[in-house]
């Protein structure tokens, strides 16, 4: 069986072939291991802009990012505020969740495959998976499972985590989850696989930033810009789904049951209309591409009208005791 290697880009060869000519300035928003941003700037970018809210990142490009010299920029800050740090570009490249690079480090703690510190933060700030465990009460903990982890078994682990805490360490959280599930069959994924990606998630404010993040990247993108976004789970693809389709969408038109109403002008033009799905030798050569979706979209000279995000399909969270 091929294994995955941590560096590849996921559907990198199909986010080039739909952006292509690829050319202009460029913001990689998830810079990671960098290897969306070296294959723009081989492609023919004439610049890169790499933001990470994770300051490791810079410090472990370092051997290979003085190879490009001006045509690589890089900044410690979330994606949403890629606005703030660029005047408008030709391109933006989000690529969302945690990298491979992330999983593989037991200190970060993310993975229930290496114990570690509890921590799942992607940046330096903020509350760690072990203080949002100690400080919500067990219905908030059951939210965050269900929405964000589509958990079946929410409320029985999060009676479990409100039991058993406080946690330290990504084993003795693995443990506790493991013991409220049937034991998984060969071939299935871990039973801590879905509440590490919920906690994950709420941890990092995932969802609010990725709302924030299209929408910067719209405010930033010139007339024929294009937006790549790559996903990993239904959840994120459905936003992002729901986002370029209230973009692109036009209105206009009626029925025998509905008068007909104005065209707007859309924000963007969706090219290709439908998500990319990697093909069987990408997901042959990096498993982790399995689940990946590719969506791209091109900027019109419309400027941004209001986002109504009830439309967004956003995982709905009650608010919590204590944070």
């Amino acid at each position: 069986m091929a294994t995955a290697d941590p560096h590849i880009p996921v559907l990198i060869d199909a986010l080039i072939e739909a952006t292509a000519p690829v050319s202009g300035v460029w913001i990689d928003g998830t810079f990671g291991a960098g290897g969306y941003t070296r294959r723009l700037l081989e492609a023919g970018a004439d610049q890169v802009i790499g933001l990470d809210r994770d300051p490791m990142v810079f410090e472990m490009a370092k051997p290979w990012a003085a190879d490009y010299g001006d045509r690589l920029k890089m900044v410690e800050t979330v994606f949403s505020k890629m606005d703030e740090v660029s005047a408008p570009v030709d391109g933006v490249v989000l690529d969302l969740g945690v990298s491979s690079m992330q999983l593989d480090m037991a200190e970060r703690g993310f993975s229930f495959m290496r114990s570690g510190p509890l921590d799942m933060r992607m940046g330096r700030d903020g509350i760690t998976a072990a203080e949002l465990i100690d400080q919500s009460d067990e219905a908030h903990l059951a939210d965050i499972l269900h929405h964000y982890g589509e958990e079946r078994a929410a409320r029985r682990i999060a009676r479990a985590l409100v039991r058993d805490r406080p946690f330290k360490t990504t084993a003795q959280l693995a443990e506790t989850i493991e013991k409220c599930l049937p034991r998984s069959k060969p071939g299935q994924s871990h039973p801590a696989t879905r509440s590490f990606q919920a906690l994950r998630i709420a941890v990092n404010d995932e969802f609010g930033e990725l709302i924030r993040g299209l929408a910067a990247a719209e405010r930033v993108l010139k007339p024929g810009g294009q937006l790549a976004v790559v996903t990993f789970h239904s959840l994120e693809d459905r936003v992002v789904k729901r986002f370029f389709t209230a973009r692109s969408d036009t209105g206009g038109g009626g029925s025998r049951y509905a008068p007909e109403t104005a065209a707007r002008e859309a924000e963007f033009i969706l090219t290709p209309r439908k998500a990319i799905a990697p093909r069987e030798d990408e997901v042959a050569r990096n498993p982790r591409a399995r689940s990946a979706r590719l969506r791209v979209a091109k900027r019109t000279e419309k400027m941004p009208g209001p986002l109504d995000v009830s439309k967004m399909a956003l995982p709905k969270i009650t608010e919590t005791q204590g944070l």
